[in-house]
C-alpha cells in the first residue's frame, strides 16, 4: 500500500476527512512524500469518528450495505459501516489461516461461529468471511450458534460427524470454557480454533490443544488481530506461532525484543492493504474500510517488526523455524494498558496471572478466568488479590487456594522482573479468593470477561 496515494483518495472522497484536514490547516496538495504523510495529524475516535455524522465518514458520503456495532471501553456504542468488498479484503486473513494452517482446501470443514451474533461486530462479520471462503471454492459449511452454549452443544453432535474437521471461532476464554465443560467427543472431530479479542499465553495454547485433542498446537489454533474500526488487521501464521512459542520459553529474549515482561500477540499483516506505524509504543494504522482511516490511533500497545529483523534475531539465538511462512512484516500487540494493575510500582499484567493458572498442578481445578485487583485492608495496607473461577463441581478450599497462589507467584517472579525487583518479598504472595463456576459477582455468564478491577 502506498500510504500517500491512499491519503489522497480519502481526502478526495470522504467529507469528514476533508473537514478534519481543514480544521488542522492541512493542504492535501502539499502532501507528496512519505515524510509529509508522517507529519499528518493522527485521527482518533474522539478527534475524528465521533465528531462527524456517520455518512460523512464514508466514501462519497454513502453508508455501506451493512453496519456493525461496538460498545468500546466506555459502553457507548459506535457504528461501523462496511460493504461486501471490504469483507472480501479481510477474508484473505481468514483464508490464510484456513488454507495454510488448517488445510481446508482439501477437507470438508464445519465452521462454527461462537462470537456473539446480532449487531455486534464479531459474529456476523465472521459468518460473512467464512461464506466468502465457500464462494472461493473451499468446502466450508457455516453454522452460527453464537455465544449460546446450549445451542453449540446441540448442533455439534448432529453436524460434526459429516465433516473432516470442525473449526470453532470465538473469544479464547469462551472457547476454553465450552471445551472444558461440555461433555462432547472433541478428539473425534478433528477440532481447530480461531480466536480473537484477547492475548493468550503459549501455555494456554498447549493446554487447550490437549483438552480438545488438537495434535499440533502450532497449526491447530490461530489468533486474529482485529478491531471494530477496521476488521481483521493481521493473523497468526505457523511461522509467527513457532517464533512466539520459542520466545515464551525465553522471557529475557522476549523482553529484549518487545520491551515488556509479558508476551504479546504476534501476527503477520499484508502491507498491500494495511499500513502500520508506531507512535510512543502504540500502533497507528491506515487502511481503506467502510470508514476509511488515515493514521488512526487505536491505543493498542505494540509495535512493528520487519520480517528479516525478527528472523535474524531468533536465528542469532539458535532458533530456525520449521514452518515456512509468508515473507511479510510482523505486528505485535499487547492490548490496552488500562487492563494492568500497579502494585508497589510494578505493572502486573493479566497475561502473567494467566500463565500461573495454566500450569499442570492447577489447570485441572480452574477455568482460567480470574479478576485481579489491588485491595486495601482496614490497616490501609495494599494486597494483590486474585479472584479465581473454579471448574464446575469444584469447591473452594484453603489447599487449592495455596496451590493456586504458589503457581501464580512462581510465574510472576519468572516473567515479570519489575514485580520481582519492586515488590517486597513479604508482600509478593497474592491473596487468592476462589469462587464457584458462574459466580454472579465476578464470573457472570457471557462471552467476554474483564480481568481487572
Amino acid at each position: 500500500m502506498d500510504p500517500v496515494e491512499l491519503f489522497h483518495q480519502v481526502a478526495a472522497t470522504v467529507p469528514a476527512y476533508r473537514a478534519f484536514l481543514a480544521e488542522n490547516n492541512v493542504d492535501p496538495a502539499k502532501v507528496t512524500t512519505f515524510q509529509d504523510f508522517e507529519r499528518l495529524p493522527m485521527t482518533t475516535k474522539d478527534s475524528y469518528t465521533l465528531r462527524h455524522p456517520l455518512p460523512d465518514l464514508c466514501r462519497n458520503g454513502e453508508i455501506g450495505d451493512m453496519i456493525a456495532v461496538s460498545s468500546g471501553s466506555t459502553g457507548k456504542p459506535s457504528f461501523w459501516p462496511r460493504s461486501a468488498p471490504d469483507e472480501r479484503v479481510i477474508t484473505a486473513r481468514f483464508e490464510e489461516v484456513f488454507r495454510d494452517s488448517f488445510a481446508a482446501r482439501e477437507q470438508r470443514t464445519l465452521a462454527v461461529v461462537c462470537f456473539a451474533l446480532g449487531t455486534w461486530v464479531g459474529g456476523l462479520f465472521t459468518v460473512n468471511c467464512c461464506r466468502h471462503l465457500a464462494e472461493r471454492g473451499y468446502p466450508i459449511t457455516v453454522v452460527a450458534p453464537g455465544s449460546d452454549r446450549r445451542e453449540i452443544a446441540r448442533v455439534l453432535p448432529e453436524l460434526a460427524p459429516y465433516f473432516d474437521q470442525v473449526v470453532l471461532l470465538g473469544y479464547p476464554p469462551f472457547l476454553k470454557n465450552v471445551i472444558d465443560t461440555e461433555d462432547l467427543p472433541w478428539a473425534a472431530w478433528n477440532i481447530k480454533l480461531v480466536t480473537a479479542g484477547e492475548v493468550f499465553s503459549e501455555e494456554w495454547r498447549t493446554l487447550v490443544a490437549e483438552r480438545a485433542g488438537i495434535a499440533d498446537p502450532v497449526r491447530g489454533i490461530a489468533s486474529l488481530y482485529g478491531t471494530a474500526d477496521a476488521g481483521v488487521l493481521g493473523n497468526e501464521t505457523a511461522l509467527s506461532v513457532e517464533i512466539r512459542r520459542f520466545l515464551s520459553a525465553r522471557p529475557g529474549t522476549a523482553r529484549e525484543l518487545f520491551g515488556e515482561s509479558r508476551l504479546p500477540t504476534l501476527v503477520q499483516y499484508d502491507p498491500e492493504v494495511r499500513f502500520f506505524e508506531e507512535h510512543e509504543g502504540t500502533l497507528l494504522f491506515s487502511g481503506d474500510n467502510g470508514i476509511p482511516l488515515i493514521r488512526y490511533h487505536i491505543a493498542d500497545q505494540g509495535g512493528v517488526l520487519p520480517y528479516e529483523r525478527l528472523l535474524d534475531l531468533v536465528r542469532r539465538h539458535g532458533f530456525e523455524p520449521a514452518a515456512p511462512g509468508p515473507e511479510r512484516p510482523f505486528v505485535y500487540v499487547f492490548g490496552r494498558s488500562h487492563f494492568t494493575v500497579s502494585y508497589y510500582g510494578a505493572n502486573v499484567f493479566p497475561e502473567n496471572i494467566a500463565v500461573g493458572l495454566e500450569q499442570p498442578a492447577v489447570a485441572g481445578s480452574v477455568t482460567g478466568k480470574f479478576v485481579m485487583e489491588v485491595v486495601e485492608d482496614a490497616r490501609r495496607d495494599r494486597q494483590l488479590t486474585v479472584t479465581v473461577e473454579l471448574m464446575p463441581g469444584e469447591k473452594p478450599s484453603d489447599e487449592t487456594a495455596q496451590v493456586v497462589g504458589a503457581s501464580i507467584l512462581a510465574q510472576l517472579l519468572r516473567l515479570n522482573s519489575e514485580f520481582a525487583a519492586y515488590v517486597p518479598p513479604a508482600q509478593q504472595m497474592p491473596f487468592i479468593r476462589l469462587r464457584q463456576a458462574g459466580d454472579p459477582e465476578y464470573f457472570p455468564p457471557g462471552a467476554k470477561h474483564r480481568y481487572t478491577r
